[in-house]
């Protein structure tokens, strides 16, 4: 038995040392330093407060200046590093399935008019009011999900949103990135389940799914309660009278009972925190198309997107007070008990995410630095998606340093800041090939008593690129 151990440790020292080695070949400009910043991350003591105080650390072997030399004027191969990141072992669901989701947090930089391409970002819960925009630089995740209850993911992309950008076409063009890498990486072959990918109410999640039909996904996503879609047509009769015959079937208001046939499928389970849990499916129910401003670059007829729509109705949400029903719709038709049981828990499991965005903020200090320009941002992002995917990778080799405090954890209920605890003596077996510094004086600088002649510009908040195609020169383009 303890040889069977050894192995198992040595297969995963083996395994983050590999991704060590990777990760180092991706920088290609200040390498060395972008590394230690990394590992100065991982093996700094409590929260990340401030990235110079990184540079004190043993891990950091080189001064503060050249910290911010690497943020500001580093390079990193992001398209290498994505393929590293597919190529990983990956968590999958019982039948083998991969289950992505893709969400959006903000990096917010209120008091920072000199940061370019800054955009106003939807904030829940920060003041008296409900909700209130702030100006910061919004980042789109896509991560792997892991079965059961966790606070692990594994990121595999992450994309920055710009002042010109479509949050819709970026995100279709993301998601297609990362399941062709998985795609090529060997994590899909043919023959095996669709991959799932997991969005909120806030994704047009029929028009990713008609923009990436061409490839083995199957796309579920929530829906809000006030919504008004389209059962199918009704079989063609005979008309004498003619007519065009009709490509919508009656309408289904969701906050209408009394619009809804009866479900294709229905399904009760027992669940352990919301009580009897009740599934209602209706099939091929779709959206009627009438705008094209999601379907500028659509030619032709808008198409007809069908899908499974789920209705979500659990016993309780807590003691206090019923939960509302919750609308889920699936890019899947024809779907059967089991595909509208998995639809409605793949998407509880898209809330591991959020453990992701508060580890890599409140821990590893994602939004903590004040830097100037978006560029500079981005390395410091994926450092820290580098960061964090060396922590899953030797989440078996890491000790429970619990705190006096804390309740002790098996090995595999550990979470990311747990295992961050141990990681500095881990990193003594791993690889480490950032070279070592060569000893330099100290820079001129800017001579005592001369002001900086040249300020910073300044830069307006919000989409202050204007799109090249726009309904009003569509219009004008068919005239």
């Amino acid at each position: 038995m303890s040889l069977v151990v050894s192995e198992d440790l040595r297969e995963s020292f083996a395994q983050a040392s590999l991704f060590r080695g990777e990760f180092y070949r991706c920088l290609t400009s200040r390498r060395d330093e972008l590394f230690e910043l990394c590992d100065a991350v991982l093996c700094a003591h409590g929260a990340v407060k401030s990235p110079v105080d990184l540079s004190l650390l043993p891990e950091h072997r080189r001064g503060h200046g050249g910290l911010y030399g690497g943020l500001n004027r580093g390079r990193i191969d992001v398209g290498q590093l994505r393929k590293v990141l597919a190529g990983l072992p990956l968590p999958r669901f019982a039948d083998g399935r991969l289950v992505l989701a893709v969400d959006v947090s903000p990096w917010l930089r209120a008091d920072a008019p000199c940061s370019a391409e800054r955009l106003f970002c939807h904030v829940s819960g920060r003041a008296k009011s409900d909700a209130q925009f702030i100006p910061g630089w919004p980042y789109s995740f896509v991560a792997v999900l892991v079965p059961g209850r966790a606070s692990w993911t594994a990121v595999l992309d992450v994309v920055r949103l710009g002042p010109a950008d479509d949050a819709t076409a970026v995100t279709a063009a993301q998601l297609r990135a990362v399941v062709e890498c998985l795609i090529a990486a060997g994590q899909w072959k043919p023959g095996d389940s669709d991959i799932v990918i997991v969005g909120d109410a806030g994704y047009d999640i029929t028009r990713l799914a008609w923009v990436l039909r061409d490839l083995p996904v199957e796309m579920v996503g929530r829906l809000r309660s006030d919504r008004v879609m389209r059962l199918p047509k009704p079989p063609r009769v005979y008309d004498p009278l003619g007519g065009r015959p009709p490509k919508h079937g009656a309408k289904f208001h969701f906050a209408r009972p009394e619009t809804w046939p009866e479900p294709a499928v229905t399904t009760v389970t027992d669940t352990t925190n919301y009580g009897k849990a009740q599934a209602q499916a209706w099939d091929r129910v779709h959206p009627r198309l009438t705008h094209r401003s999601a379907w500028l670059d659509h030619e032709g007829e808008l198409p007809l997107v069908e899908g499974t729509l789920v209705r979500l109705k659990v016993e309780h949400l807590s003691k206090d007070r019923d939960a509302p029903p919750v609308w889920l719709w699936s890019s899947r038709t024809g779907a059967g008990p089991e595909d509208v049981d998995r639809c409605w828990r793949v998407y509880l499991r898209r809330f591991d995410l959020e453990h992701t965005f508060r580890f890599i903020k409140q821990t590893l200090g994602w939004t903590a630095p004040k830097i100037r320009t978006p560029e500079a941002a981005d390395r410091w992002t994926w450092l820290l998606v580098a960061a964090h995917t060396q922590l899953r990778l030797v989440r078996s080799l890491a000790e429970d340093l619990r705190r006096p405090w804390e309740k002790p954890a098996e090995p595999e209920q550990l979470t990311p800041a747990r295992v961050r605890r141990g990681f500095r003596n881990i990193r003594a077996n791993l690889l480490c090939p950032a070279r070592v510094p060569k000893p330099t004086g100290t820079g001129p600088g800017r001579p005592p008593g001369v002001k900086n002649r040249h300020r910073a510009p300044r830069y307006d908040v919000g989409k202050t690129v204007r799109r090249e195609t726009t309904l009003v020169a569509l219009s004008n383009s068919r005239r």
